[in-house]
């Protein structure tokens, strides 16, 4: 789709941008405890300072479900924020007048009941407020928000420097990619990944299952996958996916050697055996050094890798051994230029810090639920209101 970006921006001078951001942050004690969401804001509020406008942020803040929840007010962040985008930053409620400040932060958008539902006469208040939209928050864009989708429909809307950037990556991953393109899905469950996987194979060329999802695929093959997780009664759907992958020339990468134990703990004694030699009372917990060679061999063929979800128990040791490897594989055929990567979720996010890659791989998408219905392949009304 074809939508404005910040470099059609017209001239600002003595007008307004409502930008919609993400300053959904973590805090600690009352005060941030993680700046990234408020970097990724300072490109998009310094560009339209550049072009002589000011911004006012909407933004939501938790869950506090249409209601006024103190503790969820978007006022201790504004101290980080303004610290962060070295510029004066002003706090108001909705209906309040726009003090002098180079950026103005509006109270949490979901403490209204209309932000949820989409609501037309709560998105014109906001627009009320400047005269163009910038959205800048790909996390929120999957959600038909006031602030996402129906304020876009009412003033000239433009797609920020975070938005710009994830939307042109994702592009060059499933939109237009250069072949061959190579898909790691893993997790636990394939339950909560059913539409990926079945979007998936019909867009990739290499599909690679991991973590205790391959398990319900080793499974449906006749595989004994002991005392591991497995979702048995998923054993069928398993089949058609692995069906359809043949049908659309898409390989299935599944684990031919994996790492067992019979305890869920960090350092649990453990072996590696063949994916079809797990005794009774032991389960998968990674996958084995022989999978991991031979996955990396299929990257360094590829030329697009798109990765959602580890490969094992990765927050423990020794079963974060497959994910990290495969994850500098990658890593280093980036740095080399053969390898385009994007990645996302807060799991594979934190994999691959875990592995030291995350500045290596070309693109980390920070917004989880998103990213994951993009990979569904669903449209995302926040973007779709751009165009």
């Amino acid at each position: 789709m074809t939508f404005k970006t910040l470099d059609d921006l017209p001239d600002m001078t003595g007008k307004v941008a409502v930008v919609r951001v993400d300053l959904n942050v973590p805090m600690q004690d009352g005060a941030v405890s993680d700046f990234t969401r408020l970097e990724a804001v300072k490109p998009t509020v310094d560009a339209i300072a550049a072009k002589g406008g000011r911004s006012v942020l909407l933004a939501h803040f938790d869950r506090p479900k249409g209601k006024v929840v103190p503790e969820m007010s978007l006022r201790q962040v504004i101290p980080a924020l303004a610290k962060t985008l070295g510029r004066s930053v002003g706090f108001i409620d909705l209906g309040d007048t726009l003090p002098a400040d180079e950026v103005v932060v509006l109270e949490n958008t979901r403490f209204h009941p209309g932000e949820e539902k989409n609501d037309g006469e709560l998105a014109a208040k906001f627009a009320a407020y400047g005269d163009i939209y910038v959205n800048d928050a790909f996390s929120a864009a999957h959600r038909a928000h006031a602030s996402t989708e129906a304020i876009a429909r009412l003033m000239p809307a433009y797609a920020g420097a975070t938005m710009g950037g994830e939307l042109k990556a994702l592009e060059a991953a499933l939109g237009a990619p250069k072949r061959p393109v190579v898909a790691v899905v893993g997790g636990a469950k394939v339950s909560s990944k059913l539409a990926v996987l079945e979007n998936l194979v019909a867009k990739v060329d290499h599909l690679i299952i991991g973590g205790g999802m391959a398990n319900t695929f080793l499974y449906a093959q006749g595989i004994d996958t002991g005392k591991s997780l497995c979702e048995k009664d998923l054993a069928d759907t398993a089949k058609a996916i692995l069906a359809k992958a043949a049908e659309a020339g898409c390989k299935i990468h599944l684990p031919t050697d994996v790492v067992v134990a019979k305890e869920f703990k960090a350092h649990a004694d453990n072996r590696v055996c063949a994916a079809g030699d797990v005794a009774a009372d032991e389960m998968i917990l990674d996958a084995g050094p022989a999978t991991v060679a031979e996955l990396a061999d299929v990257l360094k063929a590829s030329k697009t890798l798109v990765w959602n979800g580890p490969l094992g128990a990765f927050e423990m040791a020794p079963f974060d051994a497959a994910t990290v490897a495969l994850a500098k594989a990658a890593g280093d055929l980036t740095v080399k230029g053969s390898l385009l990567t994007v990645a996302g979720g807060g799991d594979t996010v934190a994999a691959l810090a875990h592995a030291g890659v995350k500045d290596q791989f070309t693109h980390i998408s920070t917004a989880g639920g998103a990213f994951l219905e993009w990979m569904e392949g669903r449209e995302l009304p926040g973007v779709a209101a751009l165009g």
